[in-house]
């Protein structure tokens, strides 16, 4: 079974998304998980500016519905064991962030290194546009500082990005977390386990 998981590094729901998944996972050895490139900000900058706190309110007239957003967000966070800082996380561009990721799948290391850079943006509040940032997180997580220097200073997995966002665009996804399970017409990511644990095992009979 192959799952396939559109998801931006900048999105909170992601992070959230990643937990459910897994705990969906635990009772299957059948599924192999894919991480598809989604950019939620394609033009964003890599410089920090706004915090994500601060862009929510962006989308809300009212600040109290604002604070509640943000406060609710990390609410579900906090359920599945994460910090989550709006108030210190900065929105940038996240294109290179991405294709360090696609360099990970090629030793395995893919759900690592997403985990890392989730954690160092949504948690420690870094700037996951920053190559040095880029460099410290992935050898954290295990891949070669060579190799994240070469790709940092080339173009490698451009490619292997831009096709994850056309595939997107081909099946309808505006946002993530989605999740497609074996081809299948995307769903929503951020469902409760339980639900996820449905779906799974609903694919697995056909």
């Amino acid at each position: 079974m192959q799952v396939e998981v559109y998801f931006d590094v900048l999105c909170p729901w992601c992070y959230i998304g990643k937990r459910r998944l897994a705990a969906a996972l635990k009772a299957r050895s059948d599924a192999i998980v894919v991480w598809r490139s989604f950019e939620l900000d394609p033009d964003g900058s890599r410089i920090p500016s706004l915090t994500a706190a601060q862009v929510v309110a962006t989308y809300q007239d009212d600040p109290a519905r604002a604070s509640a957003r943000v406060a609710h967000i990390q609410a579900l966070g906090a359920a599945e064991g994460l910090e989550l800082n709006l108030h210190q996380a900065r929105p940038v561009n996240s294109f290179d962030a991405h294709r360090l990721i696609h360099l990970a799948a090629t030793c395995g290391l893919a759900d690592a290194v997403l985990e890392r850079l989730l954690r160092g943006y949504h948690t420690e509040g870094r700037n996951i546009a920053d190559p040095d940032v880029l460099q410290a997180l992935g050898v954290e997580a295990g891949l070669d500082l060579a190799h994240i220097g070469e790709l940092l200073t080339g173009d490698a997995f451009t490619g292997e990005v831009r096709a994850d966002e056309r595939r997107a665009a081909q099946r309808g996804i505006r946002g993530v977390p989605a999740l497609v399970i074996d081809g299948a017409p995307p769903v929503s990511a951020v469902q409760e386990p339980a639900a996820l644990a449905s779906l799974l095992e609903r694919a697995a009979r056909f």
